[in-house]
């Protein structure tokens, strides 16, 4: 079901954030405390993407195996320093695809992106989903898996020019639409901002001061006992910053672009994009 979390803030390093933690990502790997329905081990890969100071364009370091045990890792987040990150560890979904390119987080242009959650029925009950892509969209899928999928839904709509928080509602939205179930808790930061949704799992805030200055950690779980910690409700979308975090109700009914819900909802294909095939001789959507 993985875990993750997104910081905003003075630097820090990355082992401050993700490591050091008494309850932190780390630990959340094999030993999480708010894990739901599918396990309590996040041992399938793991990754972090951090914000350079003058390149808005991430860095990311991806595993496919448990955190705790690529020992690189470790050294680099001793003497990485950002104020501004994204990480997380996953639990592989069932038909998923394992693999580096698997694990969050995902990243395109100078956005990171993470899912906590499941598809339910992956990867049949997609094809409504897949079907408001184009054939290139979906050929360039990051792995086989309902996250790099969830994913390229909102990278499209943060080209088409949505704001963060307006991307993710327009994909919960068309998860309604498509009547797909799961746990659908997305991270996306672009290092200025973080916006995240709640639809199936936890998630918490903590507004704080790190190094004398303003800052604001969006975790799966709390990493350690400060009362700060504030449980955001389900179906909720967050918009955080270093000073404020707002919190709305997911949209219902779902605001969703009428053209995306009719292919949604029949499972239809843009125009010339049902003979289009991957080079396995697969339809894209499969």
């Amino acid at each position: 079901m993985c875990r993750h979390l997104a910081y905003l803030g003075p630097a820090v390093s990355l082992r401050e954030a993700i490591i050091d933690p008494p309850y932190g990502l780390y630990r959340q790997a094999w030993a999480p405390k708010m894990m739901r329905d599918s396990g309590t081990m996040n041992i399938d890969g793991f990754g972090a993407g951090w914000y350079a100071d003058g390149d808005p364009v991430p860095a990311r370091y991806r595993n496919s195996g448990p955190i705790w045990a690529d020992p690189s890792f470790a050294d680099l987040t001793r003497v990485t320093r950002s104020g501004a990150l994204l990480a997380a560890v996953r639990d592989a979904s069932a038909g998923t695809e394992p693999g580096i390119s698997a694990a969050s987080p995902f990243g395109a242009d100078h956005w990171l992106f993470s899912h906590n959650g499941a598809l339910v029925g992956w990867p049949g009950t997609a094809a409504g989903l897949a079907a408001t892509l184009s054939p290139l969209e979906l050929l360039n899928l990051d792995a086989r898996v309902d996250s790099a999928l969830l994913w390229a839904l909102t990278l499209k709509r943060l080209r088409e020019g949505a704001r963060p928080g307006a991307a993710l509602a327009a994909v919960i939205g068309l998860l309604d639409v498509a009547g797909v179930t799961g746990r659908f808790n997305f991270l996306l930061t672009d290092g200025h901002v973080i916006a995240a949704t709640t639809a199936g799992h936890t998630l918490f805030y903590r507004l704080g001061h790190t190094a004398g200055a303003d800052s604001v950690t969006v975790a799966s779980e709390p990493a350690d006992d400060d009362p700060a910690w504030t449980e955001i409700p389900d179906r909720s979308l967050v918009t955080a910053t270093t000073t404020d975090v707002q919190i709305r109700p997911l949209p219902v009914p779902p605001e969703v672009a009428a053209d995306d819900a009719e292919r949604v909802q029949h499972g239809s294909f843009p125009e010339g994009m049902a003979a289009t095939s991957s080079p396995d001789g697969r339809n894209p959507s499969q």
